[in-house]
């Protein structure tokens, strides 16, 4: 069985003997003229924390339904644990889904919101008993059981949603935005409780979110979704450091990009010529390119770095200061390039009052490693 842990990522599993748990077989979805879904072909494995991310109207909640089988697709198959769902109700399915609004039953207990699908199964009370039990151990809410859900707080009628949808040892769970009306600061602890509590189960969960950090953080892969396709498939670390299309690098944090064109390429170093940079870049990239391809380079604001001088080399740049954010723990600083492009970098604020401060108008230069960028063609 996959297993998604701090300790043996994603990547490094060898998914090519392991039958996935699901399998989405070039799925689309109309409205009239509308494709919520295009083509969409995926495969997920026994054990993983699967993101679905993408801006509104990417088509992510549309492909949760057709899971779920609350919608039925125009086209293409779709398999679980090797049968084919594609036209089985949701309740014949070997999933849950837990919903964006909770859905409790307000005239219920928490207890008997939790036991609702067990006692709709016919399960012995006193089977059903100990499941609740043990539902509400896990999340934590044994003091809460004969309250209802208008005596609860927003984050603990999420647990108790959670463990209503965990209680029919589900095989996948479906997760439609489950954090999207908690708090900055309790949406951010839940977070790491919910990986927690896959890991411990091993139960496939499946999360629909807008929120990149939220995937980044609970991922063990994301896939990207744009205009009801799929951009990117891939582990969290990948999808940043590795975007393959522009899209994918401009969705997932803050990105520089340099338009220009390729000069060289000897080994896996590629020269390119960039008007926006001002000069020329250096790139490591293992794939052939050819001279006088248009690329654009992709550079992370915490790649760059302030330097000293030598602004003919490749990857160094001079620019001035216009704005800075201030976050705390880090500082944001635009510069304006001569070519009239402005870029980011960052610096952690390792010091209360850095001994040279950055200022506003101030005259910099930056540079960053050839392995610290990537060429997008795309």
């Amino acid at each position: 069985m996959l297993k998604h842990d701090s300790k043996t990522p994603f990547a490094e599993l060898n998914t090519s003997e392991d039958e996935p748990i699901i399998e989405i077989q070039n799925v689309t979805k109309t409205f009239g003229d509308v494709y919520a879904v295009d083509d969409v072909s995926l495969k997920i494995y026994q054990g993983e924390f699967f993101s679905l991310l993408g801006a509104s109207g990417c088509g992510k909640t549309t492909l949760l339904r057709l899971l779920a089988g609350f919608e039925t697709p125009t086209a293409g198959r779709i398999l679980l644990d090797g049968q084919d769902v594609t036209h089985l109700p949701p309740y014949e399915r070997p999933l849950n889904i837990m919903l964006q609004s909770y859905a409790l039953f307000p005239h219920m207990s928490v207890a008997d919101n939790i036991a609702f699908g067990l006692k709709q199964e016919n399960m012995p009370k006193a089977q059903r008993v100990e499941r609740v039990n043990e539902m509400m151990q896990l999340v934590q809410i044994e003091k809460l059981a004969n309250r209802k859900p208008h005596q609860l707080s927003g984050g603990q009628k999420q647990r108790v949603a959670l463990a209503r949808s965990l209680a029919k040892h589900p095989k996948i769970l479906l997760l439609d935005e489950p954090l999207g009306a908690l708090d900055k600061k309790l949406r951010e602890e839940t977070q790491f409780e919910l990986v927690n509590i896959q890991e411990r189960l091993g139960i496939t969960f499946i999360i629909v979110t807008h929120d990149q950090e939220e995937a980044m953080t609970m991922s063990s892969r994301i896939a990207l979704l744009r205009d009801g396709r799929v951009s990117q498939v891939d582990t969290p670390r990948r999808l940043y450091e590795y975007p393959s299309t522009r899209y994918s690098a401009s969705f997932i944090g803050s990105i520089n990009l340099f338009e220009g064109t390729v000069v060289s390429q000897q080994d896996d170093q590629v020269l390119i010529d960039s008007e926006e940079a001002g000069g020329q870049l250096r790139v490591r990239h293992s794939q052939p390119l050819v001279a006088g391809m248009d690329v654009t380079v992709a550079v992370r604001p915490e790649k760059v770095r302030v330097t000293e001088g030598a602004e003919q080399e490749p990857n160094h740049v001079q620019g001035i200061i216009k704005e800075i954010a201030y976050l705390g723990d880090v500082s944001i600083y635009h510069v304006d390039l001569p070519t009239g492009k402005r870029i980011q970098f960052t610096q952690s604020n390792i010091q209360a009052l850095a001994e040279q401060p950055l200022t506003w108008e101030e005259r910099v230069c930056l540079s960053w490693q050839a392995n610290s960028c990537s060429i997008l063609v795309e």
